[in-house]
């Protein structure tokens, strides 16, 4: 066995979706002569050439998790944590605090996580932020809507990936919103079950941003154009990375994300941030305590050079993270979607197409894709674009989706009463 300081991961994600991260992590760590020591939910696959050790358990239960990663400590010196699962991110957070070990604090991924608690420390802070109330049913959601004014937005307090977030632009449509958030909340932690946030809408473009913090000091790496659709949901389609975007240069932008940072207590990690860009300034709708999904920080290593996977490793092991670039280009993805719930029989991607990075299908035969309010991510394979400017790499995403190929066959709508899930491969999760 070896005698190397080691370093925690809680969860490992997908392979399509996190190997690549993995993969640095593994190279940098050697660097740094460090282990890197795996907690995962179900036994590792792809995962065992790059962690030198593993434990398997139920993640979910966080109980269990915290009780594996002491025994873990008691045999390895740890000498930092890191998780990007957004489930798992507030036990880690909790377990790093524990072991006495870098990572972002307990305190400030709680007040990432839950979203009223943003709202609430960002508002007293005298931050810009939407008029926002947590509701339990709703009667207390229809008081809500009714104080703030149509339209608004209904989201669960604690879910990531916009699942359950819906627009209601009128009283007429505020009970179903209610009922479709309140009902995706159940796949997510106790605490936050069957509630709903409802706040003001804010219009404005949405943007993205993933950035290192160490030791309180706030540093963007790349920065995210989202597009979404499926109106009045916000599933996320597609994001551009552009190296040079000018807002990485926008002292009100990036101000007001240190300063929102400072107020929640983040001060060690990686965070996620997504802002609308408003007439009144910009407006954060969340933060995360995790590295951003959907490939971003993928798009980000291949437009800015900036490689997500060193910098968690250096915060992790308290090393002050390089964050140079060394590209200048513009990376996107765009994600598929049927235009109806459908039965895959297959998923035909391009190998080759100009501008192609990667492409990759999302689903296995046999998997079932329900597009909102039945289920969420209904995604069956996407495109990565590499470009000199937006506008080109927009034309090129464009140009290698219509290249997929979706086969399946219709569904019935799902019955009512009955309790959305989501196809295997499309949460950034092992189950």
């Amino acid at each position: 066995m070896t005698t190397n300081d080691a370093l925690l991961a809680i969860g490992s994600g997908l392979q399509l979706y996190r190997e690549y991260l993995v993969r640095s992590l593994h190279a940098r760590a050697r660097a740094h002569g460090l282990d890197l020591v795996l907690l995962n939910n179900i036994e590792p696959t792809w995962q065992r050439e790059y962690f030198d050790e593993f434990a398997v358990a139920n993640l979910f239960d966080h109980e269990i998790l915290a009780e594996r990663g002491r025994e873990i400590a008691k045999r390895r010196r740890i000498v930092g944590l890191m998780c990007w699962d957004e489930p798992l991110v507030q036990p880690a957070a909790d377990l790093a605090e524990e072991l006495g070990v870098p990572g972002l604090s307990s305190q400030g991924v709680r007040g990432c996580r839950d979203k009223n608690h943003t709202r609430s420390v960002l508002t007293a802070a005298g931050m810009l932020q939407p008029k926002f109330e947590l509701t339990h049913n709703v009667e207390q959601a229809r008081a809500a809507a009714a104080r703030i004014g149509y339209p608004v937005v209904v989201k669960p307090q604690a879910l990531g990936a916009s699942m359950g977030v819906v627009l209601a632009a009128n009283e007429g449509e505020l009970d179903a919103a209610f009922g479709i958030a309140a009902g995706a909340s159940t796949i997510g932690d106790e605490p936050f079950k069957g509630t709903a946030l409802v706040e003001e809408f804010a219009i404005g473009p949405e943007i993205s941003i993933d950035a290192a913090v160490y030791k309180g000091e706030y540093t963007p790496m790349f920065l995210a154009r989202k597009r979404t659709g499926l109106e009045p949901y916000f599933e996320e389609v597609g994001h551009i990375v552009d190296a040079d975007d000018p807002l990485l240069r926008d002292e009100a932008l990036i101000g007001t994300l240190a300063r929102a940072h400072r107020e929640l207590g983040v001060d060690n990690g990686i965070t996620h941030s997504e802002v609308r860009l408003t007439e009144r300034g910009p407006l954060i709708i969340e933060i995360n305590g995790r590295l951003g999904g959907d490939l971003i920080p993928f798009l980000g290593k291949t437009a800015t050079g900036i490689d997500p996977g060193e910098v968690l490793v250096d915060i992790a092991s308290g090393r002050r993270p390089t964050l140079t670039p060394t590209r200048s280009a513009v990376a996107g993805i765009r994600f598929g979607y049927p235009d109806r719930d459908r039965k895959v029989r297959s998923v035909t991607v391009p190998q080759h197409a100009p501008g192609l990075v990667t492409a990759a299908a999302m689903v296995e035969p046999g998997d079932k894709l329900r597009l909102p309010p039945g289920g969420y991510i209904a995604r069956h394979s996407f495109v990565v674009c590499e470009a000199s400017d937006p506008r080109r790499c927009d034309e090129l995403l464009d140009a290698a989706a219509d290249l997929v190929v979706l086969d399946g066959e219709p569904l019935d709508p799902l019955p009512e009463g009955e309790t959305f899930t989501l196809p295997h491969g499309l949460l950034d999760a092992d189950e």
